[in-house]
């Protein structure tokens, strides 16, 4: 109990001192609440969702994925049902009722302005036919639901973000053609959307735009009568149908299902964030190692009266790391609030761009607030442990003494020698990772390089602070005259304290600096590759992979000044090879002119006659794997199709970024084997413009696509500069993500040079007696904070700069051959640092400039 009093106390009396501390912690623990609740809110959106949507039993037809052909994605034609199962399904013991759906998401909807409705945030657009199963989750709000050809029905949230009322007209396109209806109603979702763009006509309608033909439906709602179960329900309707292309699914099953279709891209971003929280976590250790390291040397004479008193080393051990404890739950506690505050925040997020998310969803479960306070108590007891050992070693004579522990100017040898160790073996990981020939075989030396390193330039950094420190001094200290050499010999009096101070800051900028490297690398090479392999001055595809419809194609193909167009599909086959071994893969399907449109160095044969009658071609990897040699001959079952002799005509080199390992066939071939519902539609068109056309040709294809928003017409110069924006974008967020840890880092940085103040109150208020101006003094304490911020700052751009062309060099194995260092990110990153410091000391500054002069000097 005695124990737990001085801690309780030593923690009030220096409560300031904890702040910072207490504050990593919150941030911390913010983040990992924040991130789980979100993604649980999410998981609970949907599963609501899904529940309410599903039927007690859905019955659909066995996916084309399955064997039956090309996927709706593909088609842009859902897979259906005839009419007729709907009184087979009737006539099933325990349905009550039964009812024919219509769905696709192969659709886009235009307003009269021809601006797309849907989703800018990945949400679907989805085209049905209104059934009573719908009312499950939705209401008529206004108007009534559609009854012919000329009526459509919109959800309440497209409508009110679109500003679409009653009578509006809307235009649906699908493969099939366009149809243009007026807004009959407006639907209200009963349960959380999303972001959903959602459109409804009746039946007959639907089975008309949707499937091309009437009499057919994509999916059949099953209602149980009353105390069957769904589970007896599913037995008795499979039992009516008998073995055949069909799905059953009970209500779970359906939810279940759709979850599991989102559940991957939710997992990614939580074990990212999640990932991006324990940087925070690694980079608060060393924030709460100086603060407890500094209060131990403040106190050292109150420690060692303690001892002369009778209190052991245990006991004393014990009480910095209840004070750890105290710290920790503190922290913890409070960031479990911000936590759930964090998760609202990113719910509004979500919701302005477009992915509705309802705080009536929030969940908390019992594990987050569990999770977050466990691993902010351990995270701060574990950082408090060595700080706490060396409490414990004080002895009964440092009473005698004066506070503080003399500075340590150079690291102890086997710390030396240790970090020496660490850093030279990770360097040769990273060298062996860098000299792979294999990229899987390189991924685990480059993973241990960067750990090690790390860990190497973290216990090595007291003895790199000496060196590095005097240069920056030199650089950037000296112009400031006296008070500069002051700064540089504050950063230099303890060495271990600057090296924790900036390896906090070195963790975020090596990351930084690390994905700067790969990513203008990714761009360099993906634009040398574009620049090498792609003959054709224009592609025409939809962001969201949506196959482009045979009306918009129509319209692309009577633009003037175009050499030629190329269509590209995509086709599921079951190929053999002569060794007799069957793989499923898929063809690239193109015209001929395909062959100049994207220049492809081939080992074997001539790539154009490839796109022949009954001829194909394989990339070199597949057939050294299978022994196959140009002149064999293949067999290939295609999806939904009849089975075809196809010779390889062509074999082409996979050293290739672009369409690397394809096999290639002509669509004349595809066209041949597969019945003409089943023919896939052309995922990506090019173009190419006649001799001095290419503004007219690029403006004409622009105006040609106006009618449909959904496909974009790109030149070589645009698509360059979309991929480098969507590397950009991704860049972006992961820099925002590691915000946090270098706001921590920041923190470490206010907290050091704060008790860095308390600890020479009485130096400072000598040198305030003997001249030292209040500015000076401000000036000496923010140089101080420059200068180790450009060291935390040195040593993590060096370390991820040798992370970055390590790594480059692996994934040149994989097509990233040209190595790229953006060095003005590198150059601005190192300047920012200094303004980082700057802001990081006007605090501590400020409060050593107000200290009284008498009252410091007689401060023990």
């Amino acid at each position: 109990m005695t124990v737990l009093k001085t801690s309780v106390r030593n923690v009030l009396a220096h409560k300031g001192r904890m702040a910072l501390s207490a504050v990593a912690v919150l941030l911390s623990v913010a983040f990992v609440c924040g991130t789980l609740v979100f993604t649980d809110t999410m998981n609970t959106t949907f599963d609501k969702l899904f529940a309410a949507t599903s039927a007690d039993v859905t019955v659909g037809p066995e996916k084309a994925e399955d064997a039956s052909g090309p996927s709706a994605s593909q088609t842009g034609r859902p897979e259906s049902l005839p009419a007729s199962t709907i009184e087979t399904v009737r006539k099933a013991r325990g349905v009550r009722s039964v009812e024919g759906a219509v769905s696709s998401m192969s659709v886009t909807v235009v307003d009269d302005a021809d601006q797309d409705l849907g989703g800018s945030n990945g949400a679907p657009t989805i085209a049905a036919n209104w059934t009573r199963n719908d009312l499950r989750s939705m209401r008529i709000a206004s108007g009534h639901a559609p009854r012919g050809p000329t009526e459509v029905m919109i959800d309440a949230s497209t409508a009110e973000k679109h500003r679409l009322a009653l009578g509006d007209e809307l235009r649906t396109i699908a493969v099939t053609g366009d149809i243009r209806a007026r807004i009959s109603g407006i639907a209200d979702f009963t349960v959380t959307n999303p972001g959903a763009t959602v459109v409804f006509f009746d039946t007959a309608t639907a089975q008309r735009v949707l499937l091309g033909t009437p009499g057919r439906f994509t999916h059949l709602n099953v209602t149980a009568a009353g105390g069957v179960t769904d589970a007896r329900l599913k037995a008795d309707v499979a039992a009516a149908l008998g073995t055949g292309p069909y799905k059953l699914q009970t209500r779970q099953e359906a939810a279940d299902a759709n979850r599991s279709d989102i559940g991957s891209f939710l997992d990614v971003m939580k074990y990212a964030m999640l990932g991006f929280a324990g940087i925070a976590f690694l980079v608060g250790i060393f924030l709460i190692v100086n603060t407890f390291s500094m209060l131990v040397a403040q106190r050292t004479r109150e420690i060692g009266l303690m001892r002369a008193l009778g209190s052991s080393r245990k006991q004393v051990n014990r009480s910095v790391l209840l004070e750890a404890v105290l710290l920790g739950i503190v922290g913890s506690v409070a960031g479990v609030a911000a936590g759930v505050g964090l998760a609202v925040g990113l719910m509004k997020l979500m919701t302005s761009i477009g992915m509705e998310l309802s705080t009536d969803d929030l969940t908390v479960k019992w594990t987050t607030p569990v999770l977050g306070l466990a691993l902010g108590v351990v995270v701060t007891v574990v950082a408090a442990y060595v700080p706490a050992r060396r409490a414990g070693k004080i002895s009964p004579m440092a009473a005698l003494r004066d506070a503080g522990t003399p500075a340590d100017g150079r690291s102890g040898w086997v710390r030396a020698a240790v970090g020496l160790v660490l850093t030279g073996t990770g360097g040769a990981a990273l060298l062996l990772a860098a000299r792979a020939e294999e990229a899987g075989g390189g991924s685990l030396p480059l993973g241990a390089g960067v750990v090690l390193t790390l860990l190497g330039f973290v216990v090595i950094g007291p003895l790199l602070a000496g060196g590095l420190v005097r240069v920056l001094g030199a650089l950037v200290l000296r112009v400031f005259g006296p008070v500069g050499r002051m700064a540089e010999r504050n950063a230099l009096r303890n060495p271990r304290r600057t090296g924790a101070t900036g390896a906090a800051l070195m963790i975020g900028l090596a990351l930084v600096a690390c994905l700067a490297v790969v990513g203008s690398s990714m761009v360099a090479s993906a634009t040398d590759e574009l620049d090498r392999s792609v003959g054709a001055d224009f592609i025409i595809q939809s962001a969201d992979g949506r196959p482009i419809v045979p009306q918009a194609r129509a319209a692309l193909e009577k633009t003037p000044d175009i050499a030629h167009f190329t269509r590209y599909k995509w086709v599921e086959v079951a190929l053999t090879a002569p060794d007799g071994r069957t793989e499923n893969v898929g063809l690239s399907a193109a015209d001929p002119t395909y062959a100049t449109d994207l220049r492809r160095e081939t080992v074997a044969g001539e790539l154009t006659a490839a796109y022949g009658k009954d001829a194909m071609s394989v990339g070199d990897g597949y057939a050294k794997r299978h022994g196959v040699k140009a002149g064999d001959r293949m067999t290939v079952v295609f999806a939904g199709g009849r089975t075809a002799e196809l010779k390889v005509a062509a074999i082409t080199s996979d050293e290739a970024n672009v369409d690397k390992g394809a096999m290639y066939v002509g669509i004349t071939t595809v066209e041949r084997y597969l019945p003409a519902d089943k023919v896939p539609e052309s995922m990506i068109m090019f173009a190419a413009a006649e001799d001095g056309r290419e503004k007219q040709a690029y403006a004409g294809l622009k105006d040609a696509l106006a009618a449909y928003p959904q496909y974009k017409v790109q030149n070589q110069t645009d698509f360059k500069q979309d991929l480098k924006d969507q590397i950009g974008q991704l860049l972006n967020i992961v820099y925002g993500l590691l915000a946090l840890a270098i706001v921590v880092a920041v923190l470490g940085v206010v907290n050091t040079l704060a008790l860095s103040v308390v600890e020479r109150t009485r130096e400072i208020g000598l040198l305030r007696a003997i001249g030292l101006s209040r500015r000076q003094l401000r000036r000496m304490i923010r140089l101080e904070s420059v200068v180790i911020a450009l060291f935390g700052a040195l040593l993590g751009l060096g370390l991820g700069l040798g992370w970055g062309i390590a790594a480059q060099k692996l994934l040149a194995l994989e097509g990233l051959n040209i190595l790229e260092i953006p060095w003005p990110t590198i150059a601005t990153v190192f300047v920012a640092s200094a303004f980082v410091g700057l802001f990081a000391a006007l605090v501590p500054a400020f409060r050593a400039g107000r200290m009284n002069v008498l009252n410091a000097i007689a401060t023990e």
